[in-house]
Order: structure tokens, then sequence, then C-alpha cells
């Protein structure tokens, strides 16, 4: 999955896959990559627009349960 840099002070690139609605996020401080499944499309494009992506993530991605993998 390719990831574009984000301008954020946690998260350092993300990822989405449409067909399977995998969200992909790389960390900055630790460079670990996780992929979250089952993620609809319009809650990435809420984090990747949001103001503060760290705490879009922590309150709204996180918080909701979806099954992840630290994938690196």
């Amino acid at each position: 999955m390719t990831r574009q840099p984000v301008e954020s002070s946690s998260i350092a690139a993300m990822g989405y896959d449409r067909s399977s609605s995998i969200l992909e996020i790389e960390f900055k401080k630790t460079r670990d990559v996780y992929r979250y499944y089952a993620v609809p499309e319009e809650e990435f494009r809420a984090l990747f627009n949001a103001d503060s992506k760290g705490k879009y993530f922590n309150a709204h991605i996180q918080k909701a349960d979806y099954q992840w993998e630290k994938v690196s």
C-alpha cells in the first residue's frame, strides 16, 4: 500500500485501500506501521483532512475498536 506523507506531529504517513477498507498509518516517533481493518472511507477522509491528525486518530480510530495489526 502506498502511504502519503502528512503534516502531523505524531503521524508520518498514511494510506488507504478502498477495495479492502484498510487504513495504514506510519507513526513519526517510532516509524512503526499499523494496519486498521474495516475502516470506512469517510473515516479515512476525516482523519486525512483533520487539523490535528493525532487527536483525530486517538478519538476516532484508536477508540473505535477497529481490528489492527503491527506491520513493521
